[in-house]
């Protein structure tokens, strides 16, 4: 069976009359009357009874029917998603994030994301930064948010987000209500980092901030989940460096502290496949390239902010040493 067929069957089955029916399909009756007795030939059994004056659908027909304008609707939806699809109206694009992307603007970029598009679904999958690469070059995910230092191979993307380190402290530790910390005043520390394994370029920028600080740190846990981390520091098991950004985690028992003349940053990569052309994906990363210059402004008006207040402050000084 094609759908040519099902679709001269089904227009046949309503009108119940050949005549009405072709005229329907435009198109004379031998040909319609052909393709009926090729459909019958197909399928091995009789679908309609005709007479010189009445045609009737047979039990096989009848069932035929019900069968036949389902497969035609799906058909036509199934057409009329591709074209969308095609057109950038519809479909579904699935995204990987790494826990921390929670405090990076997702919640805000899918609502972005609804009010540009609201055809298009999003399903959200939480994935470290491996597992997103990998899910990337299986065609498992469509866009990805990962830890790193830039696009891996066969990937293209931008970035999306960068801040600096911080040191992460139990709050009852020593250095907590410090408004700025000399990193080697956790040389003797058990540390709490992500896992190698899981993401290796955070793992390696901790271990060379604290080398270029004159000290290997001591690794005890390695963890998978940034709030994972936090929560380990938040129960006194060691001290952590993280994102500045899990300070807005807010979890209890965890104190977040500047480091001291410290350049390591954190930074969060949107990536894709590269060569891939959806408008859907498009329109995406269109919304996520957006929502990062936004961030980038704050972050620098901020900055601004800090510095002058710093001024400030040391101007203060200056004046009450007099």
């Amino acid at each position: 069976m094609d759908l040519r067929q099902l679709r001269y069957f089904a227009v046949l089955a309503e009108e119940k009359h050949f005549g009405r029916a072709a005229q329907r399909l435009s198109l004379s009756q031998p040909p319609l009357s052909t393709a009926i007795r090729q459909l019958e030939a197909e399928i091995g059994a009789k679908l309609f009874e005709r007479t010189s004056r009445h045609v009737s659908l047979t039990a096989a027909g009848l069932a035929l029917q019900r069968e036949a304008q389902v497969l035609l609707r799906r058909a036509e939806e199934a057409r009329a998603l591709v074209k969308a699809v095609a057109e950038g109206h519809g479909g579904r694009l699935r995204v990987g994030f790494a826990g921390s992307m929670l405090y990076r603007g997702l919640p805000a970029l899918l609502d972005d994301m609804r009010r540009a598009a609201p055809d298009i679904e999003l399903t959200l999958q939480e994935l470290n930064s491996t597992e997103q690469v990998d899910a990337l070059r299986h065609d498992e995910i469509d866009l990805g948010f990962i830890h790193g230092r830039g696009t891996p191979d066969g990937l293209a993307g931008f970035r999306y987000h960068a801040e600096p380190f911080v040191a992460c402290v139990p709050s009852s530790h020593a250095c907590a209500r410090s408004r700025m910390l000399r990193l080697t005043r956790l040389q003797h520390e058990d540390f709490v980092l992500f896992s190698q394994r899981v993401s290796p370029d955070y793992f390696q920028s901790v271990i060379a901030t604290c080398l270029a600080a004159g000290f290997m740190p001591r690794v005890r846990y390695e963890v998978r989940h940034w709030l994972s981390v936090v929560s380990f520091v938040a129960n006194g098991l060691g001290v952590a460096l993280v994102p500045r950004t899990l300070a807005t985690s807010h979890l209890a028992g965890a104190a977040f502290v500047p480091i001291e003349r410290s350049n390591i940053m954190s930074e969060t990569w949107c990536v894709w496949k590269a060569g891939e052309q959806r408008p859907a994906l498009d329109k995406l990363i269109h919304v996520a390239q957006t929502q990062s210059r936004a961030i980038d402004r704050a972050r620098r008006r901020q900055r601004s902010a800090t510095v002058a207040a710093s001024r400030r402050n040391d101007d203060n000084s200056v004046i009450d040493s007099f």
